[in-house]
């Protein structure tokens, strides 16, 4: 089993998800970007609009529709700060 990342996902007014995932995927304003447990620290300013990935163990994945915010990495995990955020319809994966 991969090392897990602990992951937020929170909009403005609300904690959208938040639990131990194997990677992270979300398109910032410099690219895609993967995160995986002991990534190097950053901040990056999400693309808008896009889609941030959860990869969890047994394959299964989340995906939320994001509108602005920003991506933190830290050595207590990812934060992804989003001024809105919405799981994804199978329509806009």
């Amino acid at each position: 089993m991969a090392n897990q990342l602990p992951v937020k996902v929170v909009a403005v007014e609300e904690r959208v998800w938040s639990g131990e995932a194997e990677m992270l995927v979300a398109r910032t304003t410099e690219g895609e970007i993967g995160v995986l447990a002991g990534h190097s620290p950053l901040l990056g300013l999400l693309k808008e609009p896009s889609q941030v990935r959860v990869k969890l163990a047994g394959g299964e994945q989340l995906t939320y529709d994001v509108s602005g915010g920003f991506l933190s990495i830290d050595a207590d995990g990812v934060t992804v700060l989003a001024e809105s955020a919405t799981p994804a319809t199978p329509e806009s994966r």
